[in-house]
């Protein structure tokens, strides 16, 4: 008798917390489980930017299961950096003075620690460093270097690191590519990485990279075809993000070609590499989607794979990423202030900054439902640059 009796509490229980979601109430126990969550730091977000009394730096917050966000103990760091990236144990940075990378500790809490620098200028320099980014191993470090005349011959830098102390020490560079300023973007099987440029509407490229056993970068000799643009347009690829397999995901930005004016939406391609990093297509003007967003500024794969966030002059927007089918159309714009960077972490919240709005947005976004986070955006003093670091 006494075990009917708790069952048939243990029914009543459930049966009203059915109720409760049925009517989109909240059963009894929510507001602990969401405190819990608040609670939980999944990820250390890093912002570098520039304070109102003009002092640069990086400010700090720990990130929780919800996306609410919190400073890091001594945030913000005076630290005077630009592009950043992350491999569990370190934030390297691309310092402002244009020919130092910076290394420091991330502690335990989120806080960062200076570790070295080390110095990449050469008598080729132009001192300028562009972006800074990481194999998928965390094992070896990338710079973009401008170097040569009017600083054109741009290149991809390879550093190894020593994981004990964070010491670089360089490879070579991959060759000069008067057309490219971006990040590269690893496959998953860590041996190519690819990049897009459009320059002046003019001029495209869609670019491999090979990287060696030793982690050195060079440039490959690859196809790729973009799709057949509409009758008097061509497609200047601008953006590329790759997915955890062999897809890659690149902005196709139609232009005319009397005029050169790119006066139709930016649409989104995917191709798929082969073992020898050629990339393949089947992508064509009626079946990739068009953005929203205006001149595309950046694009970022979910961990997944699942989701491509695109975003631009005109706003953020996330896409259904498909492999090698046709990308398919998600969300609308989830602002219209310009975003310019923006990186996931490992429990579906996407991080973005607009450096037009001084502001950092946090939305958190599965293939079937999305939504601001709570607190969301903050305002950030003239933000450069963002970097995520989940929690391991």
């Amino acid at each position: 008798m006494k075990n009917k009796l708790i069952l048939l509490v243990c029914l009543a229980t459930a049966l009203s917390a059915a109720q409760a979601f049925a009517q989109n109430e909240s059963p009894s126990l929510e507001p602990v489980s969401r405190a819990a969550l608040d609670g939980a730091p999944i990820a250390f977000i890093y912002v570098s930017s520039t304070s109102e009394s003009g002092a640069n730096e990086v400010q700090a917050f720990v990130a929780s299961m919800t996306g609410k966000l919190t400073p890091v103990p001594g945030s913000p760091f005076q630290e005077n950096v630009t592009s950043m990236a992350v491999n569990g144990k370190y934030l390297f940075a691309a310092n402002s003075n244009g020919f130092d990378i910076d290394s420091y500790l991330i502690e335990p809490d989120g806080a960062l620690s200076y570790v070295t620098s080390f110095n990449d200028a050469n008598s080729e320099d132009c001192n300028s460093l562009g972006p800074v980014f990481l194999d998928h191993t965390g094992s070896t470090l990338y710079d973009m270097d401008f170097k040569g005349s009017g600083c054109s011959n741009n290149t991809y830098e390879s550093f190894t690191l020593n994981k004990a102390n964070a010491h670089l020490e360089q490879l070579g560079s991959s060759g000069p590519n008067s057309w490219l300023d971006l990040s590269a973007s690893f496959i998953g099987n860590n041996q190519y990485a690819y990049s897009a440029a459009c320059s002046g509407n003019m001029y495209w490229g869609i670019y491999g990279f090979k990287r060696e056993s030793d982690g050195m970068l060079t440039q490959a000799v690859i196809r790729a075809t973009p799709p057949s643009a509409p009758k008097g347009y061509f497609y200047c690829p601008s953006q590329a993000a790759a997915d955890p397999s062999n897809h890659v995901a690149i902005s196709m930005q139609p232009v005319d070609q009397q005029t050169f004016s790119p006066d139709k939406p930016v649409q989104l391609a995917t191709f798929t590499a082969a073992a020898n990093g050629n990339l393949s297509t089947t992508s064509t003007a009626e079946n990739m989607p068009e953005t929203s967003v205006g001149s595309v500024t950046d694009l970022n794969m979910a961990p997944s794979g699942k989701l491509l966030a695109v975003g631009g002059t005109g706003g953020l927007q996330v896409f259904h990423f498909n492999g090698a089918s046709p990308i398919t159309a998600y969300t609308g714009l989830l602002t219209k202030d310009e975003i310019d960077q923006f990186f996931w972490d490992n429990q579906n919240n996407l991080y973005a900054i607009s450096r037009t709005a001084g502001k950092l947005f946090v939305f958190t976004i599965t293939p079937s439902g999305y939504h601001q986070a709570s607190g969301s955006p903050y305002s950030i003093g003239h933000p450069r640059n963002i970097i995520v670091q989940p929690k391991l």
